[in-house]
């Protein structure tokens, strides 16, 4: 490992652990309820306030809401939503009572603004009245004119400018208050534009809500029908889960504080009762006396505010006892499929090694020749494998959407890049057909001539031993073919087992030698040398072009004569075998030495008349 590829193993080393920790760090922005964290500080998680009133029942479950997937979940969910909106508006409600019933002293600042705003109100009452004072009583028409059709005069300038007056004076009051509650602690503004900002966001949310209710938990549970979908839902379902107990165990921390502040204020109800005898007992003032009675109708009303806001509680903590219960039902469902998956998967395997199995009996029975026996049997192990990859492959994943796009790609890939080996592949089934070749054959392949050793489910290995026209000893060399010749090119293989062949030797006659004569002897001797030979080719030939009774070609040597320079050139041209041409054609070649040597010449005779052929001499021999 040079120093390059070393710096570039150590920074990537740096930057897997640092994504890593970062992960780690920034786990908690990925939860659907980060607000029931707010105790975590940095990356965590950290709450973020939405305001002075409470609304994490709302959006507890808004964000539950979304995640529902069954029929059932979306009920349990409506019913959540309903509740936990009437608790977010008692809790609006509670926060302005109680904002109302307080009393502060006001000082500096604070008592200056109350002042102004006291001013503010009265101009704005007397606003009003001049506006009142200055509108005539048949009303105006939408024109400008009045009722009784006459044209605006100053009186209606003077309406316009009290109207604009209004106005001015209303914002300057708003203002007025906002400082005044701001300077004295008064939060009945804030709650207030929270609460409209809440309502406003409500009506958006309600008009975004579609009415469809989904389908039962069985068939949504059906809709994962592979096994990497199931696994999916399997981790979802165990995700919200964990956020329906988040959920209840808030809804369950907000019962337990309703019920501590139902518990306070009844106590203090009790307390404030007791003194208002005690002070009436005394004597108390008429005022004082309307002020207390006041106080407590608040208390009591926040009271009754407060037990409903505990009922409204309670009941989502049932609903998400329920709602927690549909979803473990609901988790057994997809656990049942992942568990048939599975069994589809084992069943795939049991199938395949047993097709397999079955496949290598039946091979061994049908085939007699080892290494085709082998090569067969490897074919087989590879393509029974490969189907149950693939079966395997679409329990998991499924059809995949854009299958024929992908299916075209993939294969006009393979193609190009493994277009050998697809041709050498299909040429196996070529070479194992009817008319291939087998293991012992003598073929020849591109001009290479020998003996084949091993048909491969790829390629060919032969023995070289030359071509037809060579004597046939093995060269010692083994040579290897792609199995696509037998697609795209040609080879030649005999097709008998004598592997027969047409030899033919050529002899020069001198002038002056009887030619008739000598080609009827050479004729008589090579039917004679050959006719066992010819008569077994005959029969192969037969046997191999399916014919009834005898073939169309003859097997029977031939003696031809052609004309030369200085005499004649005999042809003789006979069958043999390939092993033996070498061995059969010096045979011939003696015998007809032989007869030539022992030819008469022109014109000389016997004593009958004939002419004589005389005996060959002890060298010609």
């Amino acid at each position: 490992m040079n120093r390059a590829r070393k710096i570039a193993v150590v920074v990537s080393l740096a930057v897997l652990v640092l994504a890593m920790v970062g992960s780690f760090m920034t786990r908690g922005a990925m939860e659907h309820l980060p607000f029931l964290h707010a105790q975590k500080a940095g990356w965590g998680g950290t709450a973020v306030p939405h305001g002075i009133v409470d609304q994490r029942p709302w959006r507890t479950a808004e964000t539950l809401a979304a995640l529902a997937v069954s029929a059932e979940e979306r009920e349990f969910a409506r019913e959540a939503e309903r509740l936990a909106d009437h608790e977010v508006d008692q809790a609006f409600a509670q926060s302005l009572r109680q904002a109302s019933a307080e009393t502060r002293e006001l000082k500096g600042e604070a008592l200056t603004l109350q002042r102004r705003v006291t001013e503010l109100q009265q101009t704005v009452k007397e606003d009003q009245a001049r506006i009142a004072a200055l509108t005539p009583k048949g009303g105006s028409g939408g024109d400008g004119t009045t009722a009784s059709g006459s044209e605006p005069g100053v009186e209606g300038d003077d309406l316009e400018i009290a109207k604009a007056q209004l106005g001015l004076d209303q914002d300057e009051l708003s203002d007025s208050m906002e400082d005044l509650a701001r300077k004295s602690g008064d939060q009945r503004i804030k709650i207030q534009q929270e609460l409209s900002a809440r309502e406003a966001a409500m009506k958006k949310y309600d008009a975004q809500v579609s009415g469809d209710s989904g389908q039962t938990a069985v068939i949504s549970a059906g809709r994962y029908n592979t096994l990497a979908g199931q696994i999916s839902a399997w981790w979802a379902q165990r995700s919200r889960s964990q956020l329906i107990g988040q959920a209840e165990q808030l809804a369950r921390a907000d019962v337990a504080a309703l019920t501590a502040d139902r518990t306070r204020l009844a106590a203090e109800a009790k307390t404030a009762e007791a003194n208002a005898a005690v002070a009436k007992a005394s004597g108390e003032s008429s005022s004082d006396r309307v002020k207390e009675l006041q106080r407590m109708a608040a208390r009591q009303n926040i009271l009754s505010i407060i037990n409903d806001r505990l009922g409204a509680q309670q009941q989502l903590v049932t609903l998400y006892v329920r709602w927690g219960k549909q979803v473990e039902l609901q988790h057994k469902m997809v656990l049942h499929l992942i568990l048939q998956s599975l069994i589809w998967i084992a069943a795939i395997f049991l199938l395949t090694m047993l097709a397999g199995w079955a496949l290598e009996l039946a091979l061994d029975r049908m085939s007699q020749d080892r290494r085709q026996r082998q090569t067969l049997r490897t074919i087989l192990n590879l393509g029974t494998q490969l189907i149950g990859l693939l079966l395997v492959l679409l329990v998991i994943f499924g059809t995949p959407e854009q299958m024929p796009t992908i299916l075209g790609l993939v294969t006009a890939g393979l193609t190009v890049v493994f277009q050998d080996f697809i041709l050498a592949f299909c040429g196996w089934f070529v070479l194992m057909g009817r008319n291939g070749i087998r293991v012992g054959d003598w073929v020849e392949i591109d001009g290479v001539g020998g003996e084949v050793v091993k048909v491969g489910l790829f390629r060919t290995w032969l023995l070289e031993t030359g071509n037809w026209t060579a004597n046939g000893h093995p060269t010692g060399r083994r040579v290897s073919f792609l199995n696509g010749f037998a697609i795209r090119g040609k080879y030649f293989n005999f097709s008998t087992a004598g592997q027969w062949m047409w030899d033919e030797i050529k002899v020069s006659i001198p002038a002056g030698v009887q030619v008739y004569p000598l080609i009827e002897k050479i004729r008589e001797v090579t039917v004679k040398a050959t006719e066992a030979d010819a008569k077994m080719a005959e029969e192969e030939w037969k046997r191999v072009t399916h014919e009834e009774g005898l073939p169309r070609f003859s097997a029977t040597p031939s003696v031809d004569m052609r004309p030369a320079g200085a005499g004649v050139d005999i042809v003789v041209r006979y069958v043999t075998r390939a092993g033996v041409r070498l061995a059969t054609r010096n045979r011939l070649f003696g015998t007809v030495v032989g007869l030539m040597l022992g030819a008469p010449e022109e014109g000389e005779k016997n004593e009958a008349g004939a002419e004589t052929i005389p005996q060959p001499t002890k060298e010609a021999k």
